[in-house]
């Protein structure tokens, strides 16, 4: 505000301006506008940066939900490999346990063997006439059949093809004979029978195998395959 002094010796003093009343000058407005601008730009930076609050949930969500995919995920193939591990596990104890009597087994097949070349060295004749000696066959055969029976209870099963077709998995062919009453290729007779345990081979049937054509009167022709 001006204010006027009292004339002194008839004169009036200069008009004074009161003090921090100027103007700001040209270059002192540009540099506050600038101020203030660059002061607005950190603001809206500053807000653009953090976001709104529920767009920052939804991606943390959104990260999170596909975080626990991935999770499950893994988890269940690792659960599907573990219930594969167990379960072949449990198949090769099965089948251990299933084939464990094999050696054991296949140590008793020549004493079936052997009861059976006796009973069959016995003539019918000879059993019919002495009542000692038919006695003592039908022990051989109880004998036979109580040992065929013991090794069934633990899956031994014999293997008789007698008329069936050769089968080399099942089967060794040791000879080929003229046998016009079987079918060419098929086992004309049965030299030693072979056994299984629960399907698997123990010993493979040793067998003779009909030959095709025909035999001259009372010849019969063996030959080792």
């Amino acid at each position: 505000m001006v204010s006027q002094s009292r004339p002194q010796g008839g004169k009036w003093d200069a008009p004074e301006q009161e003090s921090g009343a100027e103007n700001p000058g040209p270059e002192q407005a540009a540099a506050q506008a600038a101020a203030e601008t660059a002061r607005r730009a950190e603001a809206a930076a500053a807000e653009q940066a953090e976001g709104d609050p529920l767009e920052v949930l939804r991606d943390e969500a959104e990260a999170l939900r596909a975080e626990v995919a991935e999770l499950k995920d893994q988890l269940l193939r690792a659960l599907a490999e573990a219930e594969n591990v167990r379960n072949r596990a449990r198949r090769e104890r099965e089948e251990t346990l299933r084939h464990a009597a094999a050696p054991l087994a296949k140590d008793l097949l020549p004493v079936a063997d052997n009861l059976r070349r006796a009973i069959e060295s016995v003539p019918a004749e000879a059993a019919e006439a002495d009542a000692r000696l038919k006695n003592l066959l039908v022990g051989v055969e109880m004998t036979e059949r109580s040992l065929l029976e013991a090794l069934a209870k633990h899956g031994v099963a014999r293997i008789e093809p007698l008329g069936e077709r050769l089968d080399p998995h099942r089967h060794e062919a040791m000879m080929e004979v003229h046998d016009p009453s079987k079918p060419p290729g098929s086992v004309a007779q049965v030299l030693e029978v072979g056994y299984v345990l629960h399907e698997r081979l123990l010993r493979p049937a040793r067998v003779a195998v009909a030959k095709g054509g025909t035999a001259t009167p009372g010849e019969r022709i063996d030959t080792e395959v």
